[in-house]
């Protein structure tokens, strides 16, 4: 069987919402960072036949297009395919996966896989305008806040982990204990250089200078968990969901290449790591943040493997209530769990999370020696998404 491998993860860092990023049109965020990823390949970007890419939620006019375009701007063949993906907060996970699917299939030898995500860009829309306004004042509509509601009841989706708190009884004093402590190892995975070599600088506007932009500038270093206990519910009266407690809205892109471990090796790039399987299910939407649990319970069951048996877990942090479920439900330790910070700290754009965590993941790996990760998120409007990978040196 094909042995599916990717290596050289490169991404951007990543900008508050409104912050570094603003002002950089989507496609050339990702095809800044695409590039990035093929020069730290050393694969000709000629010999690339595919790109798969994902952004679930459109900015500027050219990303309806966006596999075509970034991989148009990253230098790849005119020739080469173009594939758009989503599976909302999996979506950058699933680009990686399905590029590897291209390359089992054999309908594609090398491949760019990534996402990205703008929302300090995205539109307004004017529902009705299309076919004329009646009399009467008529809302600018945020198409953001369609992207943070749940598609069913309309709750946002913290008030979905607001459920999931309430029906498992997770508390709010363990919730802000876990958001500090990703803002801690976000800061320390920054401070140590763990993170440097996987992000791209880029060049952003700063008034009227030009500056490079090589740092995540979302981690805080005042967020304790006394400040944190001090922040009001975000989403219901008396709830224990806060602003400091739940994933952070932030601007960036990654990428990873994708090939068979035999033609990344006749290219001369080494594979950092395997894919050898995934698993998605359905859970009911109204508690969203318990997919992970099913979805790794299922996926280990499949393998024949245990808790015991992974060395590292990445799982998104959407909101803490995810993780504490996750751990208390699975038995997953701490000390093997987001060691890197994670959507709390260095926020959470859909398309590129997956991205992030699968080189993070990968880096950890072969730092420490370790051979299993697993990889997992929940999904807006209730899924679960877990993926097992192994260190391929």
């Amino acid at each position: 069987m094909t042995e599916v491998c990717f290596a050289a993860g490169r991404r951007t860092a990543l900008g508050d919402f409104g912050g570094s990023l603003k002002e950089t049109p989507l496609t050339d965020m990702a095809a800044h960072a695409a590039r990035a990823c093929i020069e730290a390949s050393g694969i000709a970007p000629e010999r690339f036949d595919h790109m798969v890419f994902t952004t679930t939620v459109p900015t500027d006019r050219d990303t309806l297009f966006a596999a075509r375009v970034v991989g148009i701007k990253s230098g790849i063949p005119e020739e080469a395919g173009a594939l758009d993906v989503v599976r909302a907060c999996g979506s950058g996970l699933q680009a990686i996966l399905s590029a590897g699917q291209q390359v089992e299939s054999g309908h594609s030898r090398i491949a760019l896989a990534g996402g990205a995500e703008c929302y300090s860009r995205v539109p307004h829309a004017v529902a009705g305008a299309r076919w004329g306004l009646g009399r009467g004042p008529k809302p600018l509509e945020d198409v953001l806040d369609w992207a943070y509601r749940c598609p069913f009841s309309l709750e946002y989706m913290g008030e979905t982990a607001e459920n999931l708190a309430e029906e498992f009884q997770h508390g709010r004093e363990a919730m802000d204990e876990w958001a500090a402590m990703s803002q801690a190892r976000a800061l320390a995975a920054i401070e140590s250089g763990f993170l440097a070599p996987m992000i791209a600088p880029i060049e952003v506007k700063a008034g009227r200078e030009v500056r490079s932009f090589a740092v995540d500038e979302s981690p805080r270093r005042d967020a304790t968990p006394e400040k944190l206990a001090r922040l009001r519910p975000a989403f219901r009266e008396g709830g224990k969901v806060t602003a400091g407690n739940a994933s952070g809205v932030t601007d960036g892109a990654g990428f990873v290449v994708v090939g068979s471990r035999e033609s990344l090796e006749a290219e001369g790039c080494e594979p950092d790591a395997r894919i050898v399987d995934w698993h998605v299910v359905g859970v009911p939407p109204r508690i969203m943040g318990h997919g992970p649990v099913p979805a790794i319970r299922g996926l280990l069951e499949k393998n024949g493997l245990r808790i015991s048996d992974i060395d590292y877990f990445e799982i998104n942090e959407a909101f803490a209530v995810v993780n504490l479920h996750a751990e208390r439900e699975l038995g997953v330790p701490r000390d093997i769990h987001n060691l890197y910070g994670g959507g709390i700290s260095v926020g959470h754009p859909p398309g590129l999370t997956g991205v992030r965590m699968a080189m993070t993941a990968a880096r950890h790996l072969k730092e420490t020696g370790g051979r299993r990760a697993v990889l997992s998120m929940c999904l807006g409007a209730g899924q679960g998404m877990a993926v097992l990978i192994e260190r391929a040196g």
